[in-house]
Formats: C-alpha cells, sequence, structure tokens
C-alpha cells in the first residue's frame, strides 16, 4: 500500500486514478482551487484529513474515510462511487453523497442540502443529519439512531427500516413505499402522503395532517400529538395509544383510539371504521360509514 502523509493538495485531479492508497493527515485546500482530487481512484483509505474543495471522490470504488472533515466549500463530495464506509466524520457541503451504492455511516454529522440522492443500500448509525430533500429516492436503508432536521425528507424511498430515531422534518416520506419505522419520534407538518406500505410500530407522530392519501397503511402502538385531520383517504390499519384532535375520511380498514375531538366523513367513499374506546376499555363507540 502507497502511505501519503502529512502533504497538501490543490492541483487538479491529485491523486487521479490512485489505487490501494492510504492517505493519513493530510490538507485538500490551497490557491490553485483544483477539483476530483480522488477521481476514478480504487481501495483508497483517508484518515484524518481536511477537504476543502469540490468534488473529491467521483467513481471511486472501495473508499473508506475516518477521522475527517468536509467543510462548506468541498460541494458533491461523493457521487458514483461504491463500497463506502465513512466514520466519525463531518460533511458540510451540499450534495455530499449522491447516485452511490453499499454505504456505511458511523458517528457522522452531516449538514448537507439534497444530501443521499438515489442511494442504493445505505445503513447509518448515530449520525445527525441536517438537510433538505434529504435521501430522496434512494432504496434498501437501515438507519439506526439517526437525529435529523429538514424537510421533504425521504420522500420516493423504497424498502427501508428505522429503528430509534428522531426526525423533525415536513412533508417527509411522500411517495415512500415498503418502509417500516420502529420505536422513533417523527415530527412534522403532512407525514407521508401518497405512500404505499408503511408501518409504524411503537412511534410517536407529532403534527398536523398526517398519513393522507395512503395505501397499505399500518400503525402498531403508537401515538400521535397534535394531530388533526389525519388518514384523509388512506386506508389504513391503526392502534392509536393517546387522544386525536380530528379524523377525517378514511377509505378503508379500522382505527382504534381512547379519543377523537371530530370524525369528519363529507365524501361517500369514506368506509373506514374508526373505534373510539373510552378510559381502561369501558366505553366504546364506533364510527363506522358516511352516515354514522
Amino acid at each position: 500500500m502507497n502511505i501519503v502523509q502529512n502533504k497538501t493538495f490543490d492541483e487538479e485531479r491529485a491523486l487521479y486514478d490512485s489505487k490501494d492508497i492510504l492517505i493519513k493527515d493530510c490538507l485538500f485546500d490551497g490557491p490553485a482551487d483544483g477539483e476530483s482530487a480522488f477521481k476514478e481512484c480504487s481501495d483508497v483509505q483517508v484518515e484524518h484529513c481536511f477537504f476543502n474543495l469540490r468534488y473529491p471522490f467521483w467513481h471511486d470504488h472501495g473508499l473508506e474515510i475516518v477521522d475527517s472533515e468536509m467543510t462548506e466549500l468541498c460541494r458533491a463530495a461523493l457521487w458514483y462511487s461504491d463500497h463506502i464506509e465513512i466514520s466519525n466524520s463531518r460533511l458540510h457541503g451540499i450534495k455530499a453523497l449522491r447516485e452511490c451504492r453499499e454505504v456505511k455511516m458511523k458517528d457522522c454529522d452531516i449538514v448537507s442540502p439534497e444530501f443521499g440522492w438515489s442511494v442504493r443500500g445505505i445503513k447509518m448509525e448515530n449520525c445527525t443529519a441536517k438537510s433538505e430533500y434529504f435521501m430522496m429516492r434512494s432504496d434498501n436503508l437501515h438507519f439506526q439512531n439517526v437525529d435529523m432536521q429538514g424537510k421533504y425528507s425521504f420522500q420516493y424511498i423504497e424498502n427501508a427500516v428505522f429503528e430509534n430515531c428522531r426526525f423533525d422534518t415536513k412533508d417527509a416520506f411522500w411517495h415512500a413505499k415498503n418502509i417500516v419505522v420502529r420505536n422513533s419520534v417523527v415530527k412534522g407538518e403532512y407525514l407521508a402522503w401518497y405512500s404505499e406500505n408503511v408501518t409504524f410500530e411503537n412511534c410517536r407522530i407529532i403534527g398536523t395532517q398526517p398519513l393522507c392519501y395512503c395505501r397499505g397503511l399500518r400503525l402498531v402502538n403508537c401515538e400521535m400529538t397534535d394531530t388533526d385531520l389525519a388518514f384523509e383517504r388512506s386506508e389504513v390499519e391503526a392502534d392509536i395509544t393517546t387522544p386525536v384532535i380530528s379524523i377525517k375520511n378514511p377509505l378503508s380498514g379500522h382505527i382504534t383510539v381512547p379519543a377523537v375531538g371530530e370524525v369528519i366523513r363529507d365524501i361517500a367513499e369514506a368506509k373506514g371504521k374508526i373505534s373510539v374506546k373510552g378510559q381502561g376499555g369501558n366505553k366504546q363507540k364506533t364510527y363506522s360509514s358516511a352516515c354514522a
């Protein structure tokens, strides 16, 4: 393995087509302002490096990044690359990850609008993220203990599992398919509209007008806070453990809830059943049709 240590690079394609290389304690910065430092490389290890220039990792195969920093000026840092591991690093440039495959991230801090578009296979653990359009059109995701803030996250994603996560994000999971969210908190307006086969297990859902126009929606032992006009035109099976402000026009399925402020049925298609159980389960009222 070729080892490069304690150097500064600012030229264009500084390490182009490198193979089986270890880069330690290096800076990618300087007046030449060169782009694409590691383009078309393979089997690259990066340790404790600083990246302040654009497009460093494009078309790379086999990449490990540890204890490193990518600044706001390090735009579009990883594109068209595969078999990537990133740990204990900061990714703070816009569009930091796109069109990549087989990615593992652990203990990272992400501040990157449009992060993670069209990624095929990503595992993320113990990370924080601030982003807009986070992970759009990606598939095969597995997130554990991830804190995310932003807007329009997880849109058009498919085949994903999220566990012990905290998401503060508007318009999340729109058009998402085949998703499981477990033991997590999801806060934000207009959650998961137009989604298909999405399941929330032991979750807390916060915010207005969630879960509308859904197909194959399931909620298992979930809390709902500050939720009104929920489930509009959705096909839903839901076991909710907290009162809901209002439920509007569920198309089919069965919703069980301890209390609901208002049930709105103003279209003939709204045939979903709503069962309201009082405290301790002693009283129950069922709304089963638009005429109820």
